[in-house]
């Protein structure tokens, strides 16, 4: 449909005299690693893609980073999974300035001052719009997954609760704390202190009904640098593993008591700790993302180059 706009609008403008370059259509994205900014509703991000050779439009891949804001690293460490799936990757950078962590973990549901923000200014609608812009410059009705590690799971996990994104799966790996699906815990944590239109039993049931996969390393189960240790955060677990495994059974002890649907995914990676190249590169994140096994990989023959 968008290249047969961009069809008729140029036939349109060749009609009435109009110079082809002064009609606005999509801008392709370039194959292989590219940058550029985008606009997503009120603001213009770096957004750091990658276009694999043989990529037919079908699927895009967006990558949310961690804390450190680092996308074109994230973008790069993708780059396996954009030629394993035939995936157009997306890395935008939502930069500390902008998106402090009430902004980009959390979301921006609430403003600096603890106020409600309206939906439209919520970072999570940022995610659709780029979206949007996305399928006008390439011209193909993308199907979207998505998936953030770290702090960027962290604002997958919480996206899912509140914003209608139309991606085929949301994967949230490693976040450092999780959404608990109760009403008795604060924001961030839990529900607790939201308006009461963002914390009801229709939200919660709502959150479980998400295309939601927690993608866990058991090895990401003890604290580091970053590692929140608040007390809410404390209480949910002593690991970012465990905190994962807290949320996964929290839902279906949820989903059970009030015979509600969970079309949540537990997927682990054995071994791995906080490390987002790795998670992205395991044999695992096949199941993350598509729910199917992975093929083992065939031996290599002896004396076979390294």
């Amino acid at each position: 449909m968008l290249s047969f706009l961009r069809t008729l609008s140029l036939a349109l403008a060749v009609a009435v005299g109009l110079p082809a370059q002064a009609v606005v259509g999509p801008v392709d994205v370039p194959e292989g690693k590219a940058e550029s900014k985008m606009r997503a509703g009120p603001v213009e991000l770096d957004v750091f893609t990658f276009r694999p050779k043989a990529w037919t439009g079908e699927r895009m891949l967006f990558v949310l980073h961690g804390v450190n804001r680092n996308a074109d690293e994230y973008r790069d460490h993708a780059v396996g999974m954009g030629e394993r799936f035939g995936m157009l990757v997306v890395a935008p950078k939502f930069d500390a300035e902008r998106f402090p962590s009430r902004a980009y973990q959390r979301g921006g549901l609430l403003r600096e001052d603890g106020s409600a923000a309206p939906p439209i200014e919520w970072t999570y609608a940022r995610i659709p719009e780029l979206a949007t812009a996305i399928r006008q410059r390439t011209g193909k009705d993308s199907k979207l997954w998505i998936i953030g590690h770290s702090a960027g799971g962290q604002f997958v996990v919480r996206m899912s609760a509140f914003q209608e994104t139309g991606a085929e799966r949301l994967v949230a790996a490693n976040p450092g704390s999780v959404l608990l699906p109760t009403l008795t815990m604060p924001f961030g944590y839990g529900f607790g202190g939201l308006p009461p239109q963002l914390a009801n039993d229709e939200r919660l049931r709502a959150y479980l009904a998400a295309p939601l996969t927690l993608y866990l390393g058991t090895g990401d189960d003890h604290d580091d640098e970053w590692f929140d240790k608040s007390r809410e955060a404390m209480a949910q677990g002593t690991g970012r593993h465990q905190r994962g495994l807290a949320l996964w059974w929290h839902a279906q002890a949820l989903a059970a008591q009030r015979g509600w649907p969970c079309h949540w995914r537990l997927v682990e990676a054995v071994g791995v700790e906080h490390d987002h190249e790795k998670m992205f590169a395991h044999a695992q994140c096949e199941m993350a993302l598509f729910g199917v096994v992975a093929k083992p990989t065939a031996p290599t023959p002896t004396g076979a180059g390294k």
